[in-house]
């Protein structure tokens, strides 16, 4: 059977100090209509998976929140990490646990922080996907998407030769082979892949068989292997925290496309790394350049979701958790202003990345304050 799993981990610290440990960016109202990236992935979803086969796989802690604004959700479909240990380990969980219970499982893993339309691309996507998985159990399905700009903050994945005979609507090939996976490359390497009409960007969302993905775990991260499938063993038994909380600190922090993927993609394996197109409108929401953009712009093209009063100035983010606090500038270009509670931050749009950075430094000055 069909099932989906949202993988909402992480605390998006390039999004610090609105995103914080306690509340990460997927349960921020970034979305639009008021609803958190979260409940906006979980709706994409309905009516194409049966809820009762929707899975949440988040940090324990988060549990409570996320069944806020998931109360819909069945609580046994929410599947909880003791501590985060990159993708690999929480899609390896994810696996185990579910194929525990339905050996046949054909899983679609989809990420809880990305803005992606329109609905029926993203559904006609997964679709093609899991029909290509259901037809042959040995291959991998990872999903791209058509570069806009040669964006040096994500990663690419590098199509090879069509794949089965899928077809798009418009009778194009729907599924390739993959060539290579690239991680955020310079710039004059990303406008070659923009030009090429090869690459796309790796959207991090996923489509196999689950007992495929344990055995490719098992060959390339048997810690990890061995691991999750012993917290699966005990996911239904009184000792299941005791048994997540010892495993998971000792497991290697290592993404998907390191540990499984790449690996996989440059040969050697059974399996066979594929890909499909979705072209969607699509944006992770992942610094405050690209949150930016869903964002109000006023004609000096600065950004904001509160109160402003902006002179001379241009080419700002301005953003508040409170709507109606005034942020009031002069002679201000090409600067974010964060506003919260407890902290208020500000830095040249030029230095976004780095705001990752500043947030570690905070938490190793002031500890989890404001963190």
């Amino acid at each position: 059977m069909r099932y989906a799993v949202i993988n909402a981990g992480g605390t998006g610290t390039r999004l610090w100090p609105l995103s914080r440990a306690n509340l990460p960016k997927q349960l921020l109202s970034l979305g639009g209509g008021g609803k958190s990236l979260l409940r906006l992935a979980y709706e994409r979803l309905l009516g194409f998976v049966p809820a009762e086969r929707i899975f949440v796989c988040a940090g324990t802690s988060h549990h409570e929140s996320i069944l806020e604004h998931l109360p819909d959700l069945p609580d046994g479909n929410f599947l909880g990490e003791p501590l985060g240990r990159d993708t690999a380990n929480a899609i390896g969980l994810a696996s185990a646990v579910i194929a525990s219970r339905d050996p046949d499982a054909v899983l679609a893993f989809v990420t809880s922080d990305h803005v992606i339309e329109p609905l029926d691309a993203f559904r006609d996507a997964l679709r093609t996907a899991f029909e290509t998985v259901e037809r042959d159990r040995d291959v991998l399905a990872t999903f791209g998407i058509p570069p806009t700009s040669a964006h040096t903050g994500l990663g690419y994945i590098e199509r090879a030769e069509p794949f089965g005979d899928a077809t798009t609507a418009g009778g194009q090939p729907a599924v390739f082979g993959v060539s290579a996976f690239t991680e955020k490359p310079d710039l004059q390497t990303a406008e070659s892949y923009l030009a090429s009409g090869r690459h796309l960007w790796n959207s991090g969302m996923f489509v196999w068989r689950a007992d495929t993905l344990l055995a490719e775990l098992k060959r390339h991260l048997p810690v990890s292997y061995d691991g999750v499938m012993g917290i699966a063993q005990a996911w239904d038994g009184p000792d299941r925290d005791a048994v997540a909380e010892k495993i998971y600190a000792g497991l290697p922090k290592i993404s998907i496309d390191y540990a499984v993927m790449e690996p996989a993609a440059r040969g050697g394996d059974a399996v066979r790394v594929v890909v499909v197109p979705m072209a969607v409108d699509w944006l992770d929401v992942g610094s405050w350049p690209t949150l930016a953009r869903t964002l109000e712009n006023d004609p000096a093209h600065n950004a904001s979701n509160t109160v402003t009063v902006l002179v001379d100035s241009e080419g700002n983010i301005v953003v508040s958790d409170d709507p109606e606090h005034l942020v009031a500038t002069v002679g201000l270009r090409d600067t974010i202003i964060v506003h919260t509670p407890d902290v208020t931050m500000v830095c040249p749009r030029s230095y976004a990345e780095r705001v990752k950075d500043l947030a570690a430094r905070v938490h190793q000055t002031h500890g989890g304050r404001y963190s």
